[in-house]
């Protein structure tokens, strides 16, 4: 039995299969690295929703999203975040997410508890469910909060990657990804296992963000585990809070699925001087192009990695797609996008081939 004196072990890459609340009061104060948290929205639904044809929609319904009142919610959200600031590092980043429904409260309570927003985050939904009553507009977004641990905290800021994942200019506050769809979505019987699963394109861009490899990220609403998948992909360590056990095996299954990167596809653009610029990072974190994939000329003269942000590693030289496609050639420029090829079940294709079907597949 672990006496007063010795230090709890902090349960890494594991679920908890317990009330979040409950679980976050045994882990250790100032222990966590990151929180990504995704709580319950507590929709105030009246009733079953069905589109024009009568065919039923299939929505959040569980009761883990039924509250009694606001009050009964407020509670409820005070109590989490208040253990969530218990156990983060000093210096810590809080990432919470939600839709009009709860975040205009998380958020009151954020601050209330001492956590310094830094930016509020719109995810705008590049396919979203069409609103079928016609009586308000289209829902086709959702905010995440990240905060530090107060005004004057230090906290982990990868600039300089996200400036690589966005073309080489800063990253804004408004993030589009489509909603989770196709493979990614897991579902039992026909039907989602989880009516709230995020994409993992979302998480990758936080956690590539906010952590360094190694760094703890908790989620203590873990639901089917898309923290956890990224998380092992991009080589951090992760906890998991369900309570739901239906979701705890679906998380467990997906995870021990996932395949981690290797280190040299993990090594990250940071000193704005020191390394190129690259351009085509949003293929590698929605995970049309893993890192770690080989990309060759169209005769593969030259074959190079991708790495995790979206850089290219070749020859011993780091950079962008464009950069060292020139480098291997000695010429003074190139595109990147026609002279790199990856490998299809039909031969090689160039990387563009990857970006067009993206665009196709993210329009409305």
């Amino acid at each position: 039995m672990r006496t007063a004196a010795e230090p709890a072990v902090l349960p890494l890459d594991a679920i908890l299969m317990q009330d979040c609340v409950s679980a976050m009061k045994a882990l250790p104060a100032a222990s966590i690295d990151c929180i990504f948290a995704d709580p319950p929205y507590n929709l105030q639904l009246g009733g079953d929703l069905n589109r024009p044809d009568g065919s039923h929609v299939d929505a959040v319904t569980d009761d883990w999203d039924k509250f009694d009142s606001f009050t009964a919610y407020d509670r409820f959200t005070r109590a989490w975040l208040k253990e969530a600031r218990r156990i983060l590092k000093p210096n810590g980043s809080l990432w919470v997410i939600g839709s009009y429904h709860n975040i205009f409260r998380v958020g009151a309570a954020v601050q209330d508890l001492g956590f310094w927003i830094l930016n509020d985050i719109v995810w705008r939904k590049a396919n979203p469910m069409p609103n079928f009553k016609g009586t308000r507009f289209t829902n086709a977004h959702e905010t995440l909060i990240w905060a530090s641990m107060g005004e004057k905290a230090r906290y982990t800021f990868n600039y300089r990657s996200m400036k690589t994942l966005n073309d080489e200019l800063q990253m804004r506050s408004d993030w589009e990804f489509p909603i989770c769809g196709g493979p990614e979505r897991l579902k039992q019987d026909g039907h989602k296992v989880h009516p709230t699963q995020k994409p993992e394109a979302l998480l990758y861009r936080v956690m590539l963000a906010t952590t360094q490899p190694g760094d703890v990220v908790l989620d203590p609403f873990f639901g089917t585990g898309t923290t956890g998948a990224v998380a092992k992909r991009l080589g951090r360590h992760w906890i998991g809070i369900e309570r739901e056990p239906v979701y705890v095996a679906a998380a467990q299954a997906r995870i021990d699925a996932a395949l981690p990167l290797d280190e040299s596809a993990l090594r990250t653009m940071q000193a704005p001087k020191s390394l190129p610029r690259v351009a085509f990072g949003t293929l590698v974190e929605t995970g049309m192009l893993a890192a770690g994939a080989v990309l060759t000329d169209a005769k593969r003269r030259w074959s190079a990695s991708v790495g995790a942000d979206g850089s290219l590693l070749c020859e011993g030289q780091t950079g962008s797609i464009h950069k060292i496609g020139a480098a291997v050639q000695g010429a003074p420029s190139c595109n990147g996008w026609s002279f790199w090829h990856y490998e299809a079940p039909d031969g090689l294709k160039p990387i563009d081939a990857l970006r067009q079907t993206y665009l196709l597949a993210t329009q409305p």
